[in-house]
C-alpha cells in the first residue's frame, strides 16, 4: 500500500470520528489501568459494569490495595480469569504506592514492570492517558492491518512497528482508536461489512464481499 492512499484512509476515518476514544469508562489514568489490565480477555461493556461498582468505592492504587485480593475479586467475578487479575492489581497497587508515589508512570519501563501489565497494556496507558504516539496492537487492529493491506505482518509487535513507521504524523495519537473501532464494528473477524466501510474502495483485502460503491469513498 503506497503512502497516499495511506494518508486518504486515515483522512476519511479522521472525518467520520474527528475525537476517537476508548470505550472503557475512566477518569484518571489510574482507573484506565485498572480498566485496560481488566479488560483482557473481556469486552469493554463488561469491564465497564463490573468498574462502575468498583471505583465508587475504590479508584486508588490505596483504597483498591485495601481491598486485597478476595475483596478485589468480589467487585471483578464477572469478568473472565478475575483471580489472576485481582492479584496483578492488589501486586501493581503495591508497586505504585511504593515505588511511583501512588502515581500511574508515563515511562514504558516503568509501566511493564507492573504485574499484568504488558507492552499492549502499557501502549493503551501511554496513549489514552499520557497523548503518546503509540500503537497498541490487539486482535482488532492485527486484523484490519493485514487484512486492508495498511501494515501486513506476521507477529503483534512486527505489525505495532509497521504502523508507527507507515502512518502519517499528523494521524499517529489517534490511530490507535480509529483501527480498533473500525475493526470492531466495521471490519469484523468472521464477516466483515464491506458494504458500510469507509474505506472499501482503498483496502486492499481480496475477499472482499461486495464490490465498493463510489458513494462509499466519500461519506464521513
Amino acid at each position: 500500500m503506497n503512502a497516499a492512499k495511506r494518508h486518504e484512509i486515515f483522512s476519511r476515518l479522521r472525518a467520520a470520528n474527528p475525537h476517537p476514544s476508548t470505550e472503557l469508562e475512566y477518569s484518571t489514568p489510574f482507573e484506565l489501568l485498572v480498566a485496560v489490565v481488566l479488560s483482557a480477555q473481556a469486552t469493554d461493556k463488561g469491564v465497564n459494569l463490573a468498574t462502575r461498582k468498583l471505583f465508587p468505592v475504590a479508584n486508588t492504587p490505596e483504597t483498591i490495595h485495601a481491598l486485597g485480593e478476595a475483596g478485589l475479586a468480589d467487585y471483578i467475578r464477572t469478568i473472565g480469569l478475575y483471580r489472576s487479575k485481582a492479584r496483578h492489581l492488589i501486586a501493581a497497587c503495591r508497586m505504585l504506592v511504593e515505588l511511583h508515589g501512588s502515581q500511574v508512570p508515563a515511562e514504558r519501563a516503568a509501566l511493564e514492570a507492573l504485574p499484568g501489565v504488558g507492552r499492549k497494556t502499557a501502549n493503551v496507558i501511554l496513549n489514552t492517558a499520557f497523548g503518546q504516539p503509540t500503537m497498541a496492537v490487539d486482535t482488532h487492529i492485527f486484523r484490519v492491518a493485514n487484512r486492508t493491506g495498511l501494515a501486513p505482518g506476521k507477529s503483534v509487535l512486527e505489525v505495532e512497528k509497521k504502523l508507527l513507521k507507515t502512518i502519517p504524523a499528523e494521524f499517529r495519537i489517534d490511530a490507535h482508536h480509529w483501527l480498533i473501532l473500525h475493526g470492531r464494528y466495521v471490519c469484523q473477524a468472521r464477516k466483515p461489512k464491506c458494504g458500510e466501510c469507509l474505506i472499501a474502495d482503498l483496502c486492499e483485502y481480496k475477499g472482499k464481499s461486495v464490490a465498493p460503491a463510489p458513494a462509499c469513498g466519500r461519506s464521513g
